[in-house]
């Protein structure tokens, strides 16, 4: 009895451990959002959103920042040290542009000498955050997550947003507090749309009770509280440094000429507000909720972020379109090795159970001196890797032959 439960329970491990690889396949297959890996997406223009990199190898800091579509980073990239930038909006593929000298893209070599429309960050040269640092950062020992700022697209240390991050936050899209600042209209939409800020709550140790950490302005005097939000008044606008006025002038704009039913007039009229400080972060479907007459569209063409009223442009919908990819070209639903399982008796199983953490663990070592040297894995190496798996098998085979009596 003993025997036939552990078998079970083994049985169900395995079972287990296809679905989470499974779950892994839909995750990478998320990332890539339906990425082609055999063609440059350059003559697709500007693409909506797709998987980029960026080559340390050919434009390392001190030069211009670059970016290439996945194909490119298997096909002209292959052993160099890449940078991983997840998903950019509306880029177009730089590889063996001038940006690279005299090398040449091999999937696509008719291009452009630059491409104008593309935006590029210091995350092209590995560094996020206002921090400036790199991810994984060796010098940080605090862990942490990064979380990406759905108008500059950087990514942020956590606890550099200045505000607490709240609970699944994976269900959610956050804007930094500078393009806050740089579109200042979004604030009144923070005050009805957005998650509402979390306040720090820590327990005193000695004294045994709960404090609530307030924002040091609510700790000054009046008069202090006045001058140091003018002093604050002085933020980035449109990627310059601005002074209050210019603030106040955008601020403005927002109000004048709303058309009848805007909902942002509405909101502006109802004298609801929040503090305009740190990142903010917004619940599912929020875009919905804004507003798009007229007036308000125009607003935010002016701002430079009309995409917040395309639903499409979320990193989820990405995300969506490529697992709906991966499933559209599988030729099964569920796994046949799943399917399998089913038909097999114990022993069988349980052999299976220890060819498969074999393989596993071979697998793992393998991928890891890609990720020590910064190389990106190739459909090439993974076949590679079978290859040897099959050798190794054919060898253990013959060997049991030979010393068989």
């Amino acid at each position: 009895m003993a025997a036939n439960e552990a078998d079970e329970e083994a049985t169900v491990s395995l079972v287990d451990v296809l679905e989470e690889d499974e779950e892994l396949e839909q995750e990478a297959s998320a990332v890539l959002g339906g990425s082609d890996s055999e063609k440059c997406s350059y003559p697709e223009g500007y693409v909506k959103r797709q998987a980029l990199y960026a080559c340390n190898t050919c434009t390392p800091k001190g030069g211009e920042p670059a970016g290439i579509c996945l194909a490119c980073s298997y096909k002209c990239h292959e052993g160099h040290e890449l940078f991983e930038l997840y998903t950019k909006r509306n880029f177009r593929c730089d590889c063996g542009n001038d940006k690279f000298g005299e090398m040449e893209c091999k999937l696509f070599p008719e291009k452009e000498k630059a491409n104008s429309g593309n935006k590029y960050s210091h995350n092209f040269f590995g560094l996020y955050c206002t921090c400036d640092r790199p991810y994984p950062d060796p010098e940080d020992e605090l862990p942490d997550e990064m979380i990406q700022c759905i108008i500059c697209e950087d990514w942020f240390h956590g606890r550099h947003l200045g505000c607490v991050v709240p609970e699944s936050v994976e269900l959610q899209e956050m804007i930094c507090e500078s393009c806050m600042n740089k579109s200042p209209f979004l604030w009144t939409y923070a005050a009805h749309v957005a998650v509402p800020p979390v306040l720090k709550v820590c327990k005193a140790e000695e004294e045994g009770k709960v404090e609530v950490e307030h924002d040091e302005d609510e700790t000054k005097p009046e008069k202090e509280v006045s001058e140091s939000t003018e002093d604050n008044k002085q933020v980035e606008v449109n990627g310059t440094a601005g002074c209050k006025r210019k603030l106040q002038e955008l601020e403005d704009t927002s109000a004048e000429g709303s058309c009848s039913g805007c909902r942002l007039g509405e909101m502006k009229a109802s004298g609801q507000s929040r503090a305009q400080q740190g990142a903010v972060f917004w619940p599912s479907a929020w875009r919905t909720k804004l507003c798009s007459c007229t007036h308000c569209k125009n607003l935010f063409v002016d701002a430079g972020v009309a995409f917040l009223l395309d639903e499409t442009d979320t990193v989820l919908a990405y995300e969506n379109k490529g697992k709906t990819t991966e499933q559209a070209g599988g030729v099964e639903g569920r796994d046949p090795l799943m399917s399998a399982l089913n038909n097999l008796n114990r022993v069988q199983q349980l052999e299976i159970i220890h060819e498969y953490n074999d393989m596993k663990t071979e697998l793992k070592d393998y991928l890891q001196t890609f990720a020590a040297e910064g190389k990106v894995v190739t459909p090439e190496d993974i076949r590679h890797f079978f290859e040897q798996q099959q050798t190794r098998k054919r060898r253990r085979a013959n060997a049991g032959q030979y010393y068989c009596s």
